[in-house]
């Protein structure tokens, strides 16, 4: 184990997600942003290749058996003032809000961030699904650090000033014709996660991923001035979160390691 990186000692790591968080110090992350599989029982595939296969043995009490040891490895990265989001959607989310309640204490729960993005398709037989969950706690609910992100305001009495953002976010998802699309088939759109880190991590913070798909968490970090540890099982994730990182001339470490994290 390592202490947390200082700018710009980023890192990227190939690793199972539970080694991954296992591997981080304990008191050491000012925030978790946590974009694992869904439940979907589907293949994911990005740019014609196989990124990762969401489905799992059994029914939902599985992927909760893989979920649970991994969401305590992060609670006890956490500073105390500390915090995480897991993103998820209908799938599992209501599952995984019982669990986190029992993992960190229910008191620790702060908001459900709904995401409305928009795109997708329709059905004939339910409403559209356009929204994901953003399950947010805090390792301390009377410590945690945060800096409400201000949007414009749209009443007629407060024309032209601005407000605390909502617990529900309008932000697109990224269309084929994106300039930062990776081909990352889970990609999500780079406003999203500057609203988490800007939000939710203090300035020269630490922000973990370990589940970092496309790379968006780590753009974001560095951006807004924090350091990043970001790390996925999946080689094409990898590849992909290293062109991109490479591309925007961010600096990191890149650690392969296979199926354990040793973050030295």
């Amino acid at each position: 184990m390592v202490q947390p990186p200082t700018p710009p000692e980023n890192r990227l790591v190939h690793a199972d997600a539970l080694a991954f968080a296992r591997g981080l110090p304990p008191g050491s992350v000012d925030l978790a942003y946590l974009d694992p599989p869904f439940f979907t029982g589907r293949t994911l595939k990005g740019r014609g290749v196989q990124a990762f296969a969401d489905h799992w043995d059994g029914d939902i009490d599985a992927y909760l058996a893989w979920l649970e040891p991994l969401l305590a490895a992060l609670r006890e990265s956490l500073t105390p003032t500390g915090s995480i989001y897991v993103h998820l959607d209908w799938h599992a989310v209501h599952y995984a809000k019982v669990l986190m309640d029992r993992i960190f204490g229910y008191d620790s729960f702060l908001n459900e961030v709904v995401w409305l993005y928009g795109l997708g398709g329709s059905s004939n037989r339910r409403w559209p699904r356009k929204h994901d969950n953003l399950l947010w706690y805090a390792r301390d609910p009377g410590r945690h650090w945060f800096e409400a992100a201000r949007i414009p305001a749209t009443s007629q009495r407060m024309r032209g000033q601005m407000k605390k953002a909502p617990d529900w976010w309008e932000i697109p998802a990224l269309n084929n014709m994106a300039h930062e699309r990776t081909g990352y088939p889970t990609q999500k759109p780079l406003a999203l996660l500057d609203r988490i880190v800007r939000s939710s991590c203090p300035p020269r913070g630490l922000v973990v991923d370990p589940c970092c798909g496309s790379g968006t968490t780590a753009v974001a970090a560095h951006a807004a001035g924090r350091s990043f540890v970001v790390g996925d099982c999946a080689e094409e994730a990898v590849t992909v979160t290293r062109t991109r990182l490479d591309g925007l001339e961010i600096p990191f470490v890149e650690t392969l390691h296979g199926e354990r994290a040793e973050l030295s």
